[in-house]
């Protein structure tokens, strides 16, 4: 049987050492503990916070154990540095949003960033930690995507979908006995088909924390993102004005199709006062549930 490669918890050190997926020793136990368990999936070790940061806070605030996956190491990502050394920096900062932001754990895969593809090695590597997180709910992109590492991503949880309930693949992990709800992130892209608001949660009650994760991230969101996008100059120094920047930079606009989804939710005065949110669209290929079932799973 061939061990699958994973960032575990520990030290620089051990990362390097060790293999298989890190599981905290009271991972298990909430198997049975009765409360949801949502697993997000990102391309990359930063993706994950920008798409379902406040979201997840708002999940573990509520009691649910959630856990971010990025599925390669974030090895190319940046202008100055890469290969191990930067891997280990994205992990350390993996590490700090997952604290900022309160969920259970943040894992890390061993696959190389701007090399991924969905091979069944990949794919069994997605089962095995939806099954070891004993998944309620799984996030994850779409599968349309400008960067491919998003691409794979998405059809890599979508092959995952229903097979997670058949024993004899990857069989050294149990299969579960029912299949979770899976979920897209919100984008903007249009073809083959514009993403769908199926939910929105607010959070402009965790916008804070959802920025001061992404302040953890800080090889990503002040180093190597504005220096692909030719902002490097704007980003401030001092600590307090790099985070208000990135308020700012992430701040957005709510887009129509969204903001009838809030006032559906919330209600029409209530809905039209939400300046921040997170939105997802229902995977038809895992678990089947109607949007007034699937919105009572959401936290508000």
């Amino acid at each position: 049987m061939v061990k699958r490669k994973f960032w575990p918890v520990g030290t620089i050190l051990t990362m390097l050492l060790l293999c298989g997926l890190a599981i905290p020793n009271n991972a298990m136990a909430q198997t049975q503990d009765g409360k949801i368990h949502v697993i997000a999936f990102g391309a990359h070790p930063d993706d994950c916070d920008g798409k379902f940061g406040g979201t997840a806070a708002k999940f573990a605030k509520a009691g649910a154990a959630v856990k971010f996956v990025s599925v390669t190491n974030g090895d190319a990502g940046h202008q100055e540095m890469g290969g191990a050394a930067l891997a280990h920096r994205r992990y350390a900062e993996t590490q700090e949003s997952a604290r900022r932001l309160g969920i259970a754990e943040y894992g890390v895969m061993n696959n190389h960033d701007g090399e991924l593809m969905p091979t069944l090695e990949v794919r069994r590597q997605v089962i095995r930690a939806i099954r070891q997180w004993n998944a309620d709910i799984v996030m994850a992109p779409r599968s349309n995507d400008y960067h491919p590492d998003h691409r794979y991503t998405g059809i890599l949880v979508q092959d995952a979908a229903y097979m997670v309930v058949v024993p004899n693949i990857v069989p050294e992990a149990p299969a579960l006995r029912r299949n979770p709800i899976f979920l897209y992130y919100d984008d903007n892209f249009e073809k083959p088909a514009p993403f769908r608001p199926d939910v929105a949660v607010s959070i402009d009650d965790v916008w804070e924390t959802k920025i001061n994760a992404l302040d953890a991230q800080v090889s990503q969101m002040y180093e190597w993102l504005p220096w692909v996008d030719g902002n490097l100059d704007l980003v401030p120094h001092d600590p307090q004005a790099r985070k208000e920047w990135l308020m700012q930079m992430r701040g957005g606009r709510i887009s129509a199709a969204v903001r009838v989804a809030l006032k559906k939710r919330y209600g029409a005065e209530q809905g039209e006062k939400v300046q921040h949110a997170e939105c997802f669209e229902l995977c038809e290929y895992g678990r089947r549930v109607a949007v007034d079932e699937l919105q009572k799973l959401f936290p508000k």
